[in-house]
């Protein structure tokens, strides 16, 4: 069985060593495998992700991410891995992660961009293909991401972290500011470009709904520790950690529409209780 491309094995981690956020985390993800990370808010979904870039402190445990020891890592050895774009972070909100005065071009290219120079011609290319690869007309390069749509933008979003052909994309509730018919394509070109290019996805949602058909295993984060995990069709089936049993019941479907309130009431006092 190959290496995977990130590995989080019994980390404590926070900002300080005095103040962890996250105790005894571990978690894998494999060269194309699609992974959900589904918590409330402030559960530490977005440390984990800020963790696989090098930006918190690992207190104790290893985190390794295309073979590099994230927490081994100090000053210019840290800022070279993050220059490689090894990992690279998609954005919920396209139109404030974009700069509104920049040509998709500069946009798309920015990563190279910092990465180091090279051909002006070689870089038009790189930014054409990744355009290409997300469905879009490398025309648009010239364009300003205030003359495009809202599914326009996060292509390029994407197209800006593809650019730099990362091994792990995080992605922070990429189609939720999306339509249904935007939503569906953005997910589809998700999933093409890493079945071709290999690398692997991990989803951060607070919604169980958002990425159940998307992933292949989900992780259940709650109050800074995960809390569950597994195969996403298994999980769902048969979740064993009242949260994960709370998320499961709230989901927005038609088997759980019409749940038993009393049953949700029940599940969340249990939760509320820290039960196991």
């Amino acid at each position: 069985m190959s290496e995977p491309i990130a590995r989080i094995a019994d980390a404590t981690v926070g900002y300080s060593r005095r103040t962890p956020i996250l105790h005894d985390v571990s978690l894998e993800i494999g060269a194309g495998e699609a992974v959900g990370l589904i918590g409330e808010t402030g559960s530490g979904k977005t440390t984990i992700a800020r963790t696989l870039l090098g930006l918190t402190s690992v207190i104790s445990g290893t985190v390794t991410v295309g073979g590099h020891d994230l927490a081994g890592l100090r000053g210019r050895a840290l800022r070279g891995f993050r220059r490689q774009g090894v990992v690279q972070y998609v954005f919920q909100d396209p139109q404030r992660s974009l700069d509104p005065d920049l040509p998709v071009s500069d946009s798309v290219a920015e990563g190279l961009d910092v990465r180091g120079r090279m051909p002006a011609d070689q870089r038009a290319r790189r930014i054409a293909d990744a355009l290409t690869l997300v469905g879009l007309d490398p025309a648009l390069a010239r364009r300003v991401p205030g003359d495009l749509s809202g599914g326009q933008r996060q292509r390029i979003a994407l197209a800006r972290a593809l650019v730099l052909e990362p091994q792990l994309l995080i992605l922070d509730e990429p189609v939720s500011a999306l339509d249904a018919a935007n939503r569906v394509h953005v997910l589809d070109l998700l999933r093409l470009s890493s079945v071709e290019r290999g690398f692997a996805q991990l989803f951060i949602s607070h919604d169980l709904g958002s990425v159940a058909g998307v992933t292949d295993r989900l992780a259940v984060v709650y109050h800074g520790r995960i809390v569950e995990q597994g195969a996403t069709t298994e999980l769902i089936a048969r979740p064993r950690h009242p949260y994960t049993r709370l998320l499961v019941e709230s989901a927005p479907t038609l088997e759980t529409a019409g749940a038993d309130r009393e049953r949700r009431a029940a599940l969340r006092a249990e939760v509320a209780a820290g039960l196991d």
